[in-house]
């Protein structure tokens, strides 16, 4: 069953029913693991895992190390990994490593007796322009949902973590939905290689990953209209790809339809103007919108003045910039207590939410960055919870709470530094890239 977000159909939007007692919300990063290795190591049917990547590091093997020891122990079990192909043939942004994820997962592979395949899925030619980003864990019957990757900061294997929003559904006709897809559209398509074994060069093979991605801009999760209904408490998949996607309306039409309150998390302050402009006319129409974001020393590329300086360093300072030129605009709102912009900092920890509550109706679960980047290039997914009666109010206002603990709140744009306060590489760089308009093409690609 597919469908269009017009602005009515909303409300009867297609959906898996769900009861309250199936969705259950986690409060931290190290919860978020302990529950993953917990439902890996009682897995008897199926483990998919879709993750941007699988790191090398103690977390990572941590998971790598728990997916063989289940395969051991049940040998017939589905064991199932899909990452990014740029991402894992490389190290992170600014830093250099001897081998890369890819060979690492080889390197591990080839020690077990079992198998278990690791999938590259190349969302475009080049990762610049587009990556895989979709989330959600499937094991067997249960979705674990969230935004984070799995390496040591996302699951809190150390001193630090980047804090994320994390979800479990118990709901086996949606993770028969979301595994269908992968299964159909993913494992077996001849521009996905398994990442554990020899792989081509991404240039003998830009033919297939064109094709791929133009196949991938059709695709929708499929709801059986036997198991779908359109009323009551449910869940709806989404999947986006490309300008004007599915996905990209839904976040859009949720802005559109609020009437009361609207509360948004997003990592990277860059809203495309389609969102802009929804906001915008939300605030007119009397809606009290929050948008949390982090504070830019909260920001995962953030690099403080004390180590060596990297170009990627500039990107928070990028995103306080457009925060500020936004409260300036809206400083009418803010004064008025219609709208609230909430920076978040804990520690030395990063923050990393997405997704969205609309008018105590709808939950939006995604790892999409409503940025520009997202909206365009990358392919992302949601789970859009429809909850008419409320009966997820509490737990909502547990986790919304538990966000804005360690937020405080922008009365005035001027609380935000402005250029001529930044460090100096950063101002410098900042400034020559706005004399040329730089700026403007970095918001559309970050």
């Amino acid at each position: 069953m597919a469908f269009l977000f017009d602005r009515p159909s909303l409300q009867r939007l297609p959906r898996f029913p769900l009861s309250a007692a199936a969705f259950s919300t986690l409060f931290s990063a190290a919860e978020f693991r302990h529950a993953l290795l917990a439902a890996i190591a009682s897995a008897r049917q199926r483990i998919y895992l879709t993750a941007l990547y699988l790191e090398q590091d103690e977390a990572g093997r941590e998971i790598l190390a728990a997916l063989f020891e289940a395969k051991q122990a049940n040998p017939v079990l589905d064991i199932r990994i899909m990452v990014d192909w740029h991402r894992a043939q490389r190290g992170r942004i600014g830093e250099n490593h001897d081998s890369c994820n890819a060979a690492w997962y080889r390197e591990e592979c080839s020690r077990h007796a079992v198998e278990l395949p690791i999938y590259g899925v190349p969302a475009q030619t080049r990762e610049l322009f587009g990556v895989l980003h979709l989330k959600g864990f499937i094991v067997d019957n249960q979705v674990i949902y969230s935004g984070a990757s799995l390496n040591n900061v996302y699951l809190h294997k150390q001193d630090k973590y980047r804090f994320d929003r994390y979800h479990l559904l118990e709901n086996a006709a949606l993770a028969d939905s979301m595994a269908k897809l992968l299964c159909q559209h993913f494992f077996n398509d001849e521009a996905v290689f398994r990442l554990d074994k020899p792989v081509p060069c991404t240039r003998s093979i830009r033919k297939e990953i064109r094709a791929f991605r133009s196949r991938l801009e059709n695709l929708h999760y499929t709801l059986p209209p036997e198991q779908a209904c359109q009323h009551g408490m449910g869940v709806t998949p989404v999947l986006g790809l490309g300008k004007g996607n599915a996905l990209n309306r839904l976040i859009l039409q949720l802005i559109t339809k609020a009437e009361q309150r609207l509360v948004i998390c997003t990592p990277y302050f860059n809203f495309p103007m389609a969102i802009l402009r929804a906001i915008n006319r939300a605030l007119r129409r009397g809606v009290e919108v929050t948008i949390i974001v982090g504070d830019k020393t909260a920001n995962d590329f953030f690099i403080p003045e004390s180590e060596p300086f990297r170009l990627i360093a500039a990107l928070p300072y990028l995103y306080e910039m457009n925060l500020r030129r936004f409260a300036k605009r809206r400083q009418t709102h803010i004064d008025a207590g219609k709208l609230h912009l909430q920076l978040w900092k804990e520690g030395d920890n990063s923050y990393h939410l997405k997704g969205m509550w609309s008018d105590q109706q709808h939950i939006l679960l995604t790892g999409n960055n409503m940025n520009p980047r997202a909206f365009r290039l990358d392919l992302e997914n949601a789970l859009l919870i429809h909850d008419p009666d409320q009966q997820l109010q509490a737990q909502s206002q547990r986790e919304q709470q538990h966000i804005l603990q360690h937020t405080t709140r922008v009365s005035h744009y001027r609380q935000l530094e402005s250029v001529r306060n930044y460090p100096l590489k950063v101002r410098t760089i900042l400034t020559r890239l706005s004399r040329v308009r730089i700026d403007r093409m970095l918001n559309l690609m970050l």
